[in-house]
């Protein structure tokens, strides 16, 4: 598919359909984007976990229908709920309040993550299956210095009680937390960004885990870390790229050519 520079940097999000704002249809097409990368890279658990995202402007977050697979995921079929877990509108769609734990913890105390996603990825869960932290061995894996922070397992995330604690050790300035035994929370103040840190972070703990089986590892000063962080996080890691994250429209147009359902 022939694709002119004009066409990198533009995301078409369709008409709006009745009764939903474009804030609010642009959130659904991309959440369900989101859902369907997951997938497409082999993330995904079954109709399990949830990657939820804010709807600008409200107080009302969209989660995916409990017991679709994440490639039948749409726009439309995403159910829009407050930050309680109770369904707003007519959807006859039923979600997962369980899981819906760790979201409302997240959503509720950090308005500056639009979107938080959670996955049991093989690589984030037998790193948080390793008695050891988060180590950034790649250029790519410093983003997550001094980013990261990490949540005992305290079995299924059925008691609310348990939202203060996974609020307090994600911490004020983190935007991933390794779930002990269990899996991985990125955020992002955008689904952009969640998407690139939740990707990049698959791929940094897959690092890890081989280089961790392959020897000493040949860890990166501080200061280096802080300072490649800072190129990610201010925008130096795009240099000369039309939009801040040009993995993300990329990224629509491979599954525009696989399947775009997920618009609908």
């Amino acid at each position: 598919m022939h694709v002119n520079p004009v066409e990198l940097q533009h995301i078409e999000y369709g008409p709006v359909p009745e009764g939903c704002s474009a804030p609010e249809w642009q959130t659904r097409v991309e959440l369900a984007a989101c859902y369907r990368l997951v997938r497409h890279h082999g993330w995904d658990s079954q109709v399990y976990n949830h990657i939820t995202a804010r709807i600008p402007g409200t107080e009302h977050i969209l989660i995916n229908a409990f017991g679709l697979a994440y490639d039948e995921i749409r726009a439309s079929n995403l159910v829009k709920i407050d930050l309680a877990g109770n369904k707003v509108g007519d959807s006859p769609y039923p979600i997962n309040h369980a899981g819906y734990v760790i979201h409302s913890a997240i959503h509720a105390a950090r308005p500056d993550l639009q979107c938080v996603a959670h996955t049991h990825s093989p690589n984030a869960v037998a790193l948080a299956a390793v008695d050891t932290d988060f180590v950034p061995l790649s250029q790519e894996g410093c983003q997550f210095h001094e980013r990261v922070g990490y949540h005992p397992f305290e079995g299924i995330a059925l008691d609310g009680e348990e939202k203060q604690r996974l609020v307090a050790d994600l911490g004020a300035g983190n935007h991933t937390l390794v779930l002990r035994n269990h899996g991985v929370l990125v955020c992002g103040p955008s689904i952009t960004w969640a998407w690139v840190r939740l990707y990049q972070f698959e791929v940094a703990a897959g690092v890890q885990l081989r280089a961790m089986a392959a020897g000493q590892l040949n860890r990166i000063a501080p200061a280096i870390m802080a300072r490649t962080r800072q190129q990610f996080e201010g925008g130096d890691a795009q240099a000369g790229a039309a939009v801040r994250h040009p993995e993300w429209p990329a990224a629509l147009r491979m599954l525009d050519r696989v399947d775009d359902s997920y618009r609908t």
